[in-house]
Order: C-alpha cells, then sequence, then structure tokens
C-alpha cells in the first residue's frame, strides 16, 4: 500500500478556518481524514502540508511513526507551530487509514478502550467566538452558564479575565470575584467550572490575585494563568496556589511538555492533538503526564474531525479527565462531517466504527471557502494604550 496524494481541504466556520487533510492511498476506495486546524495561519498551515507532501508520496501509510519522523527529521528547520499542526493532520489521517484497513476503531489501535463514556465540557456560547471571549459582565455571563447547563453539560469553561499587565488592579479582581460567585450560585455545587486566564497576566503576582479571587467558587482548574513557556513563573504559582493549575495547548515539541514536566507545577496538561505532533505523539505525552501524577486534558475547540480523534484519545488513555469540545459551532457542523461523536447526559459515547468514522462532504465543505477569521485583539489593549497578551 502507497500513499499517492495528500490534499487538503479549507471550511470557513466563521469563528475559524477548519483545515482537513485528505491522504490516498493506491488501494481503491482507501484514504483517510485528519484535521490540521490553526487558529489565524490558515494559508499557512495550507502551504505546510504541502510542502510536507512530498516526503510522504510512496511510503506506506501504515507506518505512522516512520511518517512522523520523516516529517520531523528531514525538513531541516524546525516546524513550529504552523508545521507541526500539518504534521498532525496528516499523521490523523493515517490512523483512519490503518483503522479501515484493519475494520478497527483507531482507538483498538491507540491501546484500546480505558473507559465506557468520555466526560467533556464546552464553552459559554457553545461556539460563539465573541461570547466566548467577549462576555464581560455578569448578567450575560450567568445567561449563559446557565444555557450551558440547559443545554446538557455537566462542565463547562468561561474567559473573563480582564487584559492585565504587571499588576493586577483591585477593580478588576473584585469583578472577576463576583463574576465567578454569580456563576457557581447560578449553575450549583454538581457542575464544574473551569477558568481560562488565555496567558492574559504578564507577571504571577497579577495571576495569583485573580486565582485567589476565584479560589472560594472551586474552579476545577485554571488554564494558561501565564503565557506558555514560562515555567519559572508557573511553579511560583503552582506554590502559592489554592486552584489546581492547567497548561499545554500552545506547546508544540514534546521536549517542551519535558521541560514543564521537570516545573512539577501542573495538575493538568493539554496538549492538543491537531498541534502537537497528532495521536501517537499525545498519548506519548499523556504516558508520560501519568507516570507523574498529572491528568490530561487536551486542547480542543477545533473542527469536527479533531474532535473525534480527541474521541478516540480519549477512550484509550488511563489519565485523561475531561474533553474540551465545540460540537455544534455553527449549525451546518455535521453537514460538512458526518462522525460519530454522539453525547448523552454530559458524556460522549465510544464509537465501532472503522478509522475515525468520519465521513467528509467535500461539497458541503466547498460551500463554506476561506474567509479572514473573527479577529478579538483590537481589545486586548489597556486603558493607557499598551497592546497586552490576548
Amino acid at each position: 500500500m502507497k500513499i499517492t496524494a495528500i490534499t487538503t481541504r479549507v471550511v470557513n466556520a466563521e469563528m475559524r478556518n477548519w483545515v482537513f487533510v485528505k491522504v490516498e492511498t493506491d488501494e481503491p476506495g482507501l484514504f483517510g481524514w485528519g484535521e490540521a486546524t490553526l487558529e489565524w495561519k490558515t494559508r499557512a498551515v495550507v502551504g505546510a502540508v504541502e510542502d510536507l507532501a512530498p516526503l510522504l508520496i510512496g511510503r506506506d501509510p501504515r507506518d505512522i511513526e516512520q511518517a512522523f519522523r520523516v516529517m520531523t527529521k528531514q525538513s531541516f528547520w524546525r516546524l513550529g507551530a504552523i508545521g507541526m499542526s500539518a504534521v498532525s493532520g496528516i499523521e490523523m489521517a493515517l490512523w483512519d487509514i490503518l483503522g479501515k484497513h484493519l475494520g478497527v476503531p483507531v482507538w483498538r489501535l491507540l491501546g484500546g478502550k480505558v473507559r465506557d463514556r468520555v466526560g467533556v465540557y464546552t464553552h459559554l456560547g457553545m461556539g460563539d467566538m465573541r461570547a466566548v471571549y467577549e462576555t464581560t459582565d455578569v448578567a450575560p455571563l450567568v445567561e449563559r452558564a446557565r444555557e450551558v447547563v440547559e443545554n446538557g453539560y455537566r462542565a463547562f469553561k468561561a474567559v473573563f479575565v480582564p487584559y492585565t499587565h504587571y499588576h493586577a488592579p483591585l477593580p478588576d479582581v473584585d469583578k472577576v470575584a463576583r463574576m465567578m460567585e454569580a456563576m457557581r450560585a447560578a449553575v450549583g455545587d454538581t457542575i464544574e467550572i473551569m477558568v481560562d486566564f488565555h496567558g492574559r497576566p504578564a507577571s504571577a503576582g497579577a495571576a495569583l490575585a485573580y486565582i485567589e479571587a476565584l479560589a472560594p467558587s472551586r474552579p476545577m482548574f485554571v488554564e494558561e494563568p501565564v503565557q506558555p513557556g514560562d515555567f519559572q513563573a508557573l511553579a511560583s504559582l503552582a506554590g502559592r496556589s489554592r486552584v489546581p493549575l492547567a497548561t499545554g495547548e500552545r506547546l508544540i515539541e514534546r521536549a517542551d511538555f519535558e521541560a514543564l514536566f521537570a516545573t512539577r507545577s501542573i495538575d493538568i496538561v493539554q496538549p492538543d492533538i491537531c498541534h502537537c505532533g497528532g495521536l501517537l505523539e499525545a498519548k506519548k505525552i499523556a504516558a508520560r503526564a501519568e507516570a507523574l501524577g498529572i491528568g490530561v486534558a487536551p486542547h480542543n475547540p477545533l473542527g469536527p474531525i479533531a474532535g473525534v480523534a480527541a474521541l478516540h484519545f480519549a477512550v484509550s488513555t488511563p489519565n485523561h479527565v475531561i474533553q474540551e469540545e465545540m460540537v455544534g459551532a455553527v449549525p451546518w457542523y455535521f453537514d460538512v462531517v458526518e462522525g460519530p461523536i454522539r453525547r448523552v447526559d454530559g458524556y460522549w459515547q465510544v464509537p465501532e466504527t472503522p478509522g475515525l468514522g468520519v465521513v467528509v462532504n467535500e461539497a458541503e465543505c466547498a460551500r463554506h471557502p476561506y474567509a479572514q477569521e473573527v479577529l478579538h485583539t483590537q481589545n486586548a489593549i489597556l486603558p493607557d494604550g499598551t497592546i497586552a497578551d490576548w
């Protein structure tokens, strides 16, 4: 069996462009799908897939580890987020091919089933990025929190920590405390709430001020309290925080995660399967985390193929804690990709379809061509004109 072509399909889903990757083989009707979505870098990722394709044409798609090594070791330059997203989408498609070839779901090939259902969470607004990133007052925050729970979710994440510099102003800290208290009162103690800092605080001290404001309402974890890669600041926080810390969505290579793990500063690691190299690399990261007593909750606010890959990963990964998802982010979500994701009582069910189990409607994809994604960075400016981390 040989790879004959690697191509992409870009689907604009309003808040982001999904990048689907198709790997074709010389066996009639046997091909695989992956996803390489990287926000605001769509055309660069498509170009990276095109650049990597010649390295794999003519190779056996079932040799997945070897394909990964070819893409990452024979590109000469370090690939970064753009190149590794391209690698991830291709790698994911190879698992889809292997599963179809053998007639088994991908989770079987990743070690088999370790749970009977997968806990998931969504965001306020359930896919509407403006709701996710621009809900900054108590009333709409509470309304959207109740809406998520009414839609059958048992957990959700909110982004309402303000754009901050090196100091967290007291009025901002107090407002964060009021918003968290209001959400907790609205949904009760049986619903898990996560708070994404988005790396907005520029110092550990500023982040700690917000964490202390959130702590009485017992969030499940706070995510990216400082910028990715600032492991010293994260370690400083870990020694003072009463709330579990999570990070990892913007780390790319396994060595980055090793450096993070060496600090012993987090309780939850959040690799993104679409950016860290694909399913096998994510499994290796999770295995290392398990050895250190760290849970894994993969980042995934992306498209439907990424969601299905995350499902197979979760079914087969012992230290998986909870899965981020944005199923239904657009009304035509399941028109573009039919897949095995089925949510019952806040949990995804275990799929049995061979491969990833996705069917891509390429004609429907073509109805949603590339368009400029929603930009939010215009809001990340402090009152004095300072540009802050978005």
